[in-house]
């Protein structure tokens, strides 16, 4: 306290000094119209620009919301589309059971918002980290996708942290299709382009063209059918002669990839058991 005391009586006169500025200016735009005005409006500027800062800010760390929203949403347009179009294809007269039959088949499916925390680009064996795990539903095997289209598949998964293969390792195999026809491949990467992928084993009497689109056709339990691939690119023989290796531009930009989805089919388990079983029934049968 006394030291409080000392330090007040040394440096009295800056604080009167300061206390009678703060008077004089009260008085001089407090009674005087012009310099009222003027600091009304610099005071205002001033405000206005402060608030602008903050809504920027605020705008800023809202973002990462409105990429979820954004990503989930054109993932759920894309498979809505996608039906719509194969619903199309097997129009009767009744559209509403077409229709309650698309609905049904996307409820199926559940999707899981994630963020990528790390992401790989320079190697052949590249490996992508995103932040949802076990506790939120997700297990090994499962697709992960995002607005833009296919990303790859869960690799190892821990309670909030999963390990996804991405497109981008060589080896990953995806079976896909060509949107408007029943020819399918396997989608392979070779470790060079990161915007670029072969669809292989494209049967030769297929009839297809370049700039036609490059979907999943659902023959796996990783992704539903219609999850958007890529865009044909060039057409190329395979080494054997026997069939098409097709290659693809990726729609998914792998550069840029923020916001994903895990997507997580209920009916997967039932389809793996029923599989197993089978195989079990198959060895009996051999052995007897």
């Amino acid at each position: 306290m006394q030291n409080l005391l000392e330090f007040l009586q040394k440096y009295h006169h800056w604080f009167l000094f300061v206390l009678l500025e703060i008077i004089s200016l009260i008085l001089l735009f407090q009674f005087n119209s012009y310099q009222g005005s003027v600091w009304f409006s610099s005071a205002n500027a001033a405000v206005g620009k402060v608030n602008e800062g903050r809504a920027e800010v605020e705008s800023y760390f809202s973002l990462s919301k409105v990429n979820k929203d954004l990503t989930l949403r054109n993932f759920y347009l894309e498979r809505q589309l996608s039906q719509l179009r194969r619903l199309y294809g097997e129009l009767t007269s009744d559209t509403t059971e077409l229709e309650r039959r698309g609905l049904q088949f996307l409820q199926q499916y559940k999707i899981v918002p994630a963020k990528v925390v790390t992401n790989e680009l320079n190697k052949s064996d590249n490996l992508m980290t995103i932040n949802c795990g076990a506790a939120d539903g997700v297990g090994v095997g499962m697709g992960v996708a995002c607005g833009q289209g296919v990303v790859g598949v869960t690799y190892l998964v821990s309670d909030h942290y999963t390990v996804v293969i991405p497109v981008l390792n060589t080896a990953t195999r995806i079976s896909c299709a060509i949107r408007g026809h029943d020819y399918f491949g396997v989608l392979r990467w070779d470790g060079k382009d990161a915007g670029v992928a072969y669809l292989e084993d494209i049967p030769r009497h297929a009839r297809f063209k370049r700039g036609d689109w490059v979907e999943t056709n659902g023959y796996s339990s990783i992704f539903p059918p219609g999850v958007l691939v890529g865009k044909i690119e060039t057409v190329y023989n395979s080494i054997d002669g026997l069939s098409y290796r097709v290659k693809v531009r990726l729609s998914t930009d792998f550069g840029r990839l923020r916001d994903v989805v895990v997507i997580n089919d209920q009916s997967i388990a039932e389809r793996t058991r029923l599989l197993q079983s089978a195989r079990d029934s198959l060895r009996l049968n051999v052995k007897e």
